[in-house]
């Protein structure tokens, strides 16, 4: 039913006035925060510019597309909603064959970026708003200032004249645009000999390993403050600028060929320098310039033909290629600087296990959601598989104004953008709400952490990766060993450059390009290293020295090794191949390779054989707790691995957690830390800072604990033993805990996840 607008008829106003009166506690203004979704659906990527438009609650300010209003309505018992379409229509011609612009009407503007897959200069946009009344879907047009209450219409004014949710986002969580700092071309850089290692940094007044800044005037490397980058800090590098007037400091922890986070203390803000480059190497640091990223290079000095970069064999450029549609070929638009989001979300969706707990369950998911779907991860994550594999976003044009496009190869699929899953998964992230180029390996295991979280009680899909790592760790001194196990979701391997199958024509390569060196001739075309991807998997198994260990059996610091295998295979096995590798003089080597995956791959010979005969083991002793000597006798003082804890906190968990972690897995590394921080997530003082005893004696041996002479029908079963222990927790604390604890875990729930393995071309 639709009651149209007239000014002839007196009755009108009154009628509108009166319909309306019921549901005139259900219709907010915006107020100054809220966010109003006018371009994108909460359970699909319908739009304004869909077929049935969207729908605004106006009272949440939430958009549904028209297969997913009535689950709102039903849901919330909201009635009045706002129905926006936007029209795209080609522009008439006049008479000289140029279009005709449209004036659009002031009132009714969608503050929505125009579809750019439509040519612009040929097509124009007519936008259309009504109110609409459920469940009797009665239409009200707007603009209806003379019938409508003043309140109705202040309302319906805010939302169409309202920012979209993102770009009312973009001054707070997304990057502000950076301005190149005064001091930047005027920087005077002193002459001091000061060369900054690659690595083993801290901060020369405190002694801090993290949130570190390399002062670029003298070359200082001191601690910052919080506010810098959500870390922590003493702020020395802000009392250096207060005693020398040095105005620009480069972040150290995260300086990358692609990345320099430089702040001005003078402007007090984050600033751009387009000398950093020289800037750093004033300091032997040669980062910025050693690599290349990928780009084209478009110089063309002394003749050189440039050669064809990378990125663009990769986008197929100069290709005519043709659209394809349907189900499983939809694009993601990219927001900016995120192939790492689109590249890791089209990958996960190509796995039956997420499409099975997300898409198989989206019904009961989006039955389920709670009021704002917007910020519930598992809608969302359905709303994005279901939008890749329906084929509702991949289906080619219909309006046959754009068939000639067609024709011509220039239409292009429009695709899925995730502006409202990444404000989502990236809140509260330092590194993944800016639209800075991030990496995709970090972000996987960050979405590992999000499913783990939000898969309680559930089916949870990232067991297709899970697997479990045995670890041999032997006293080089005394010959007995250790077994442990730690869960483990990706395996990063390097590039062992020796191992190419290449070599011949490599070594060939390498003395043509000195020769041509030599002379000033021209380079040669490169070779690309071929490396075979089981030579990399070797160096899973090689031996690995373990500074600082600790033998049990001599109580004190010995040469360790360690060695890894599989003691359970995951279902897909992610790999990252590191590809970089950093010298002493600063200079990173990006390692031009391929690798050459087989389509079968035996993994039998890389399990975990458990304890050999003739092996003896390492008695189970916790080592014992060491307090630096000045803060011996302060509660809360344990010795950590501070850049393993900021490490963890880097994919978005509490630091303090992170602290807990490294230190309650004996300073083990980031990957143990990460299992310990899985188990302990939902526990109440999870964020809570370490605190300890002023002093802790050593524990004491399994045989002076009592346990020997536990009867065995009190023994926990060894698979819960394991488990526990795999999480970093010491054998003796882990027994003690299962028999004072009725139910830990369930005996269903401790199986080792299945050995079996499917590992052909497909699923790598």
């Amino acid at each position: 039913h639709s009651l149209l607008h007239t000014s002839r008829n007196g009755r009108m106003a009154a009628d509108l006035g009166e319909l309306l009166v019921p549901y005139m506690p259900t219709i907010r203004v915006p107020r100054t925060g809220d966010r109003v979704f006018k371009s994108e659906c909460a359970f699909s990527y319908d739009s304004p510019e869909s077929e049935g438009g969207l729908y605004v609650c106006m009272n949440t300010f939430l958009g549904f597309g028209r297969e997913h209003v009535e689950r709102h309505y039903r849901k919330t018992g909201q009635s009045v909603y706002m129905h926006l379409k936007r029209h795209v229509k080609e522009k008439a011609t006049g008479a000289a064959g140029g279009a005709i612009s449209r004036r659009r009407n002031g009132k009714v503007f969608l503050d929505l970026e125009l579809n750019r897959d439509f040519n612009g200069d040929e097509y124009d946009c007519e936008d259309e708003a009504k109110l609409v009344i459920f469940p009797d879907h009665f239409e009200i047009p707007l603009p209806n200032i003379e019938e409508l209450p003043a309140l109705v219409t202040i309302a319906c004014d805010a939302v169409l004249n309202a920012a979209s949710a993102y770009k009312k986002q973009e001054p707070d969580s997304w990057d502000k645009e950076i301005q190149v700092s005064k001091h930047a071309r005027s920087l005077r850089q002193q002459d001091n000999g000061v060369r900054i290692p690659p690595s083993g940094w801290k901060c020369q007044k405190c002694e801090m390993k993290e949130n570190l800044w390399l002062n670029l005037s003298d070359g200082a490397v001191l601690c910052g403050k919080w506010f810098f980058d959500g870390s922590g800090g003493n702020g020395h590098a802000l009392d250096h600028f207060k005693d020398t007037n040095f105005p620009l400091a480069v972040k150290l922890d995260n300086l990358t060929p692609d990345i320099a986070d430089i702040y001005s203390f003078d402007e007090e803000e984050a600033v751009l320098d387009p000398q950093i480059s020289e800037h750093l190497q004033h300091f032997g640091i040669d980062i910025i310039n050693g690599t290349d990223n990928g780009h084209h290079n478009t110089d063309n000095t002394n003749g050189v033909r440039p050669r064809v970069s990378e990125w663009e064999v990769i986008q197929e450029s100069g290709m005519k290629l043709k659209a394809v549609y349907g189900s499983g070929f939809t694009g993601i638009k990219n927001l900016g600087n995120s192939c790492y989001l689109g590249t890791i979300m089209q990958v996960l969706f190509s796995i039956p296990e997420f499409q099975r707990a997300y898409v198989g369950n989206l019904q009961r998911i989006y039955d389920y959601s709670p009021l704002d779907p917007s910020t519930d991860f598992s809608t969302q994550m359905a709303k994005l598989g279901h939008g890749l594999l329906s084929g509702l976003y991949s289906k080619p044009p219909m309006k046959s104004e754009l068939i000639e496009q067609v024709m011509k190869e220039e239409y292009k699929p429009k695709g899925i953008s995730l502006k409202m899953f990444k404000a989502l998964v990236s809140n509260g992230h330092p590194e993944f709400s800016s639209n800075r180029q991030q990496d995709a390996q970090k972000f996987f295991l960050h979405l590992i952490n999000l499913v783990e979280r939000n898969s309680v009680g559930l089916e949870n899909p990232n067991n297709a990766f899970r697997y479990l790592v045995e670890e041999r760790v032997q006293c080089c001194q005394t010959q007995k060993v250790r077994y442990t196990q730690k869960v483990d979701y990706l395996m990063q391997l390097p590039a062992p450059i020796e191992a190419a199958s290449n070599r011949e024509e490599l070594i060939a390569y390498e003395a043509k390009r000195n020769e041509a060196e030599e002379n000033m001739r021209a380079p040669p075309e490169p070779v690309r290293a071929r490396i075979p991807f089981t030579a990399c998997l070797q160096a899973f198994t090689e031996p690995e020295n373990i500074p600082d260990f600790w033998s049990s059996e001599l109580q004190a610091k010995s040469a360790g090794v360690k060695t890894s295998r599989f003691a359970s295979f995951p279902e897909y096995l992610v790999v990252q191949i590191k590809k970089f590798t950093f010298v002493v003089d600063w200079v990173p080597k990006k390692v031009d390779l391929s690798i050459d995956i087989p389509d079968f791959l035996d993994l039998s010979r890389l399990r975990g054989t458990g304890l050999q005969a003739g092996e003896q083991e390492l008695p189970d002793l916790t080592p014992p707790i060491v307090l630096p000597e000045d803060t011996r006798g302060k509660k809360g003082s344990p010795e950590i691995d501070e850049s393993a804890a900021m490490q963890l906190a880097e994919m978005g968990f509490p630091l303090e957690a992170c602290r807990k972690a490294i230190y309650y897995t004996g300073n083990m590394g980031p990957e143990m830390a990460f299992n310990w921080i899985i188990a302990h997530m939902e526990e109440p003082d999870f964020s809570e800072p370490l605190a300890l005893p002023t002093f802790m004696e050593p524990g004491p041996s399994v045989a002076g604990s009592g346990l020997a002479a536990t009867p065995l029908d009190n023994h926990p079963p060894e698979e819960s033993i394991a488990i526990l222990t795999s999480m970093g927790f010491p054998r003796r604390h882990t027994v003690q805990a299962l028999k004072a604890t009725t139910e830990i875990f369930s005996h269903s729930s401790l199986q080792n996840s299945s050995s079996s393995v499917r590992l052909d071309g497909e699923h790598l």
